[in-house]
């Protein structure tokens, strides 16, 4: 059943039920103030007939020494005959009816409950009406009577009749009205409900971008408004699930094509040594290509499980002396020929995992050196700011366009495949340097010029900073005099050059 239909029937019940209980007592209070009022109109009379009757009886001649029952009858038919409608019956002490108006109620049982100096009276009906029943004790000359009227109430028991009538029409006729315009209030009242419920509908069929619309400013209207905004919350983790399903399938499919063509030409050399007799020289390229292929294979499988490793690890920093960084990072690079490599650095003390921290440097460096030409230069640069220290590497290599620069930073992505392939290049190297930030509280920042040569820098803030929850993004200029791009973390896996 509608929610609408439920409103109405309830109310319409909730209306019935009042106008009933309240028509009934209102119809039966006026009905006994009637009744009352009748009441006190038979009683008064009683006691007009019965100041009557004791001074007509004293009005008798002295001759007589007892009131006669014929001049009980006399005095009855007069008292009868002074009132319009008046029914009276008069009985003697042993309750043998001595004069009675014509259609007086023959039953006595009212004379066991009058006592002296009282008045009895009781309700009684008697061939479709209703009177008032009074009796009292009468007492002159020698002799005690009964004296007993009726009073017709019919009138009023008729008005309590009409009353209930007129009442019911009138209910019924209000209970009508009401449901009509109950209808069209609880359809109002409902219709911000059924908007929800469309919108539902519409959501759980697919469409994630459909809306309620908006109809009141009520606690409905906040519903509604609420409504949206999670179902606008729901649409944008929506989004992120089916890019996030997206990036792991590019991920597979990189990862698979990455696999499959080392592998390949892996199994097609060795199965050529296996099968075939070869001379030195291509025994020795084969077996040589056979071990590169393997080593980049090996690396690529060391640089995923690092990337995995740092999404599930917490890190424990440390204070570490800059200083200490850049010598392992000279001796590291130390017997490098091809290129010049320049390490540059203002003392200071960050707050790091510094094993995580030296990754990120190497593979920056790495990245650089296979930018670059032979003889050219990479710069290594540390200097402390107001937000913190900076760490920049610097190349003057091949750069990056600028329609590459956001793609870097996905798995297995790489600006020149050939020339990464040769150098046994992966396209992991940035992606573990962006998780590892993400750790430190830190992004990447990219700065490149197509030809020219590319700068990556990350902001790693003090301890104290840190702690007042101050992480603050990079904004020192190009290196090149030309725009940067300050790339965010945010994606979920990343790639290298």
């Amino acid at each position: 059943m509608r929610f609408s239909y439920k409103i109405l029937f309830c109310s319409i019940f909730i209306m019935a039920v009042s106008f009933g209980v309240g028509g009934y007592v209102f119809v039966g209070d006026v009905f006994q103030a009637s009744l009352e009022r009748e009441m006190g109109q038979a009683k008064d009379e009683s006691s007009i007939l019965q100041f009557a009757f004791e001074t007509a009886a004293l009005n008798i001649p002295s001759k007589y020494d007892m009131l006669q029952n014929s001049v009980i009858e006399e005095i009855g038919a007069n008292l009868e005959k002074g009132g319009q409608g008046r029914l009276l019956r008069l009985l003697d002490e042993r309750g043998v009816v001595l004069y009675a108006s014509e259609g007086f109620y023959p039953d006595t049982a009212l004379l066991d409950c009058i006592r002296p100096n009282t008045r009895a009276w009781r309700v009684i009906s008697q061939d479709g009406h209703y009177y008032i029943q009074t009796g009292t004790l009468v007492t002159t000359l020698d002799r005690i009577l009964y004296l007993e009227t009726m009073r017709d109430i019919t009138a009023v028991y008729a008005e309590r009749t009409r009353g209930f009538l007129v009442y019911r029409n009138i209910t019924l006729l209000i209970l009508i009205f009401s449901s009509v315009v109950m209808y069209f209030l609880s359809s109002w009242l409902t219709k911000p409900i059924r908007l929800l419920t469309q919108a539902t509908k519409k959501m759980t069929a697919g469409d994630y971008g459909y809306r309620a619309r908006e109809i009141s400013f009520d606690e409905m209207g906040q519903l509604t408004h609420d409504f949206n905004h999670m179902a606008g919350v729901l649409e944008e983790n929506i989004h992120k699930l089916q890019e996030e399903i997206r990036a792991r399938e590019d991920f597979i499919a990189a990862f698979s094509h990455e696999l499959k063509t080392p592998l390949t030409a892996v199994i097609g050399y060795a199965d050529l040594l296996r099968s075939r007799k070869l001379d030195e020289e291509k025994h020795l390229l084969s077996a040589n290509y056979i071990y590169t292929e393997g080593k980049r294979l090996e690396a690529m499988s060391l640089r995923l499980l690092d990337i995995i490793v740092t999404k599930r690890t917490a890190i424990e920093r440390q204070e570490e002396k800059v200083e200490s960084l850049f010598a392992y990072l000279k001796e590291v690079y130390g017997e490098e020929k091809d290129l010049l490599i320049v390490f540059c650095y203002q003392p200071g003390i960050v707050w790091v995992e510094a094993d995580l921290l030296k990754s990120v440097l190497i593979n920056l460096i790495d990245n650089a050196c296979k930018a670059s030409k032979s003889e050219d230069t990479v710069e290594v640069i540390g200097e402390k700011t107001e937000e913190g220290y900076l760490f920049s590497v610097k190349d003057h290599g091949v750069g990056i366009p600028a329609e590459e620069c956001k793609k870097i930073t996905e798995a297995f992505y790489m600006v020149d495949k050939s020339r990464a392939r040769s150098l046994n290049g992966a396209g992991l190297g940035l992606a573990l340097c962006v998780e590892i930030l993400k750790l430190h509280g830190s992004k990447l920042r990219i700065e490149s010029i197509e030809g020219e040569g590319s700068c990556f820098s990350f902001l790693l803030t003090d301890k104290e900073a840190e702690a007042d929850g101050e992480k603050k993004e990079c904004t020192t200029g190009s290196s090149f005099g030309g725009g940067g791009l300050l790339l965010s973390d945010g994606s979920r896996t990343n790639r290298t050059l």
